[in-house]
Formats: structure tokens, C-alpha cells, sequence
């Protein structure tokens, strides 16, 4: 990657891979880099509202997407508090999160699945890029070291010991706008979150993979701050990017943006070392704090 001047900080692309809170969180801490921004979201949740919605109406998983699009609203409304409710009591809504039910029912109107995320994203002003890994619904398998084949996020959350191997199933072509979005940007980011169940699955994917392996951009990784439960939580770092490199057709990761120096890393990886918790609570990152660290690694170039 070529050196990033002050001047042209904020006109560097970036793109952001993952699911859930932690890939919400990364969003929300390059906002101000507006369009520039591309997150590339899991869609392979089958738990909670999501896995509901996906068992009677089928298609992707929409959670991830709504969890990044809520930490994305600046302008509280009516339509963003109609987009972050949630259902309570004893019928079949209880629990049902509106945000899904109307990313779906969008879904059932557009002809693409990124068609409703953008109809979303108009209509909540939020300018930050959002895309789904895949438009087909596909979930997360993982094959244990026994062999024996596991079904669902949910299922890999809960292993009892780290995975074999992690695949998708069916084999889903990637969205064509992540693939685009990965060819053209100055920095990707991968993480936080969980790592097998959400920075791990658009990895999988064929195109991704291709994309990341040639692409020219800096890829760093962003190391949680606490331990995971489940398997992931058996993984030491070393282990994850092993992964993640595996995942990339062999593509190193470049730098590692992490809370303390891991002194076991290889010394291969630039390691960028910043306070990232936030001060409410330490397993969190801030995001003035997240902000600011990817800062300093776009104007290392």
C-alpha cells in the first residue's frame, strides 16, 4: 500500500470483515470515512430471531447485517426506533427483532438481497457501505477431529474442542460488490469478534479468497480483548492467523492492531499496539480508541 498522507487520511478505502457486535463496533469507528467504508458481513447466523426468520422464511441471515446498520445510526428517528425493536411476550413475535423482519420482508420485494440493505441504509441516512459475504443462504459447518461433520453456527459455537476444519455449505459464490470492495481498497480490516462463527465465514468463500490473496491492500488484524468462550477461546493468536492465512490462499497478514504486545507472535507481523478498551468496559473496544489506532496504521502506509 501506497503512503497515506494527512491529506488523503480520509479518502483511504477500507473494508472491514465480519459479523455481529464486533465488526458493528469497527463500523461505527469509521464513520466519519463515510462511503469509503465497505463492511463485509457474515450471513450464516441460524440462532436467536434470525435462525426463525431463516427457518420458516429461508434466504440469508439478516442479524449481523441489522447489529452493523443499529451501531451505524447517528440520527435517532422513527424509523430507527421502529428498525431496533424488539418484541416481548408469550406469541410467536416474542423475541423477534423488527429490524430482521423488515430487512426480510424488503428482501422478499427487491430482487437482491443488497437491494433491501440499501433500501435500509437510505432511509436511516447511514452512508457507510454494507454488504452481505453471499446472496445465497448457506450456514457454517466445521469437522471435528473425529470426523465427524457439525451443522450451524450455533453447533460450532458450542464444540467441545477447536474444529478441524470450518467450511460453507452449499459452496455459495461471494457477492460481487465484496469481491470489487476487497480488489480496490487501502487497508482490510479482519475482526474483532467471534472468530470462528464470524470472522471466519466469508474467508471460506471461494471469490474472497482470491480476492485476498492478490489483493494490494494492507490486511491487519484486530485482536479481541477478552477471551472467547467455546472453541474459538482454545485458539491462541498464533493459531487464529494461521487460519485466517489458510483462508487467504497463503496471503500474510500484515500487521496485528492488538491491546498489549504478544511477545509470542512471529516476528514476521508488524505488531501496532494501542489502549483500545473502553473505559465502561474492558472486554469492549472504545471507538474514538479504535478509530484513532487505525489512524495511525493508514498514515504508517
Amino acid at each position: 500500500m501506497t503512503h497515506t498522507t494527512d491529506k488523503s487520511i480520509t479518502e483511504a478505502k477500507i473494508v472491514a470483515i465480519g459479523g455481529g457486535h464486533g465488526l458493528g463496533r469497527m463500523l461505527s469507528a469509521l464513520s466519519e470515512f463515510g462511503e469509503n467504508v465497505t463492511g463485509i458481513v457474515t450471513t450464516t447466523d441460524n440462532g436467536g430471531s434470525t435462525g426463525r426468520i431463516r427457518a420458516c422464511q429461508g434466504g440469508i441471515a439478516w442479524g449481523d447485517t441489522r447489529n452493523c446498520i443499529n451501531q451505524l445510526i447517528t440520527e435517532p428517528s422513527v424509523g430507527s426506533m421502529i428498525f431496533e425493536y424488539r418484541f416481548r411476550g408469550n406469541g410467536e413475535l416474542n423475541g423477534h427483532n423488527l429490524g430482521n423482519l423488515m430487512l426480510k420482508a424488503l428482501d422478499n420485494l427487491s430482487v437482491r438481497p443488497l437491494e433491501a440493505i440499501n433500501l435500509i441504509r437510505d432511509m436511516l441516512k447511514v452512508k457507510t457501505h454494507i454488504v452481505p459475504m453471499t446472496e445465497h443462504p448457506a450456514d457454517l459447518s466445521a469437522m471435528t477431529k473425529g470426523g465427524e461433520v457439525i451443522c450451524g453456527e450455533t453447533s460450532v459455537d458450542e464444540l467441545s474442542d477447536i474444529p478441524q476444519r470450518l467450511y460453507i455449505e452449499p459452496a455459495v459464490p461471494a457477492t460481487k460488490e465484496a469481491v470489487v470492495a476487497i480488489q480496490q481498497a487501502d487497508i482490510i480490516l479482519l475482526g474483532p469478534g467471534s472468530f470462528l462463527t464470524s470472522v471466519m465465514p466469508p474467508l471460506l468463500l471461494k471469490e474472497i479468497e482470491v480476492a485476498l490473496k492478490k489483493c494490494q491492500a494492507k490486511i491487519v488484524f484486530v485482536t479481541n480483548l477478552d477471551k472467547e468462550h467455546g472453541p474459538a477461546g482454545m485458539m491462541d493468536l498464533s493459531q487464529m492467523l494461521n487460519w485466517c492465512e489458510r483462508s487467504m490462499g497463503g496471503r500474510q497478514i500484515d500487521t496485528v492492531l492488538t491491546d498489549v504486545k504478544r511477545d509470542e507472535l512471529d516476528e514476521r507481523y508488524n505488531q501496532h499496539i494501542a489502549s483500545l478498551a473502553s473505559n465502561n468496559h474492558q472486554w469492549r473496544h472504545d471507538r474514538e480508541k479504535l478509530k484513532q489506532a487505525i489512524h495511525g496504521i493508514i498514515m504508517a502506509g
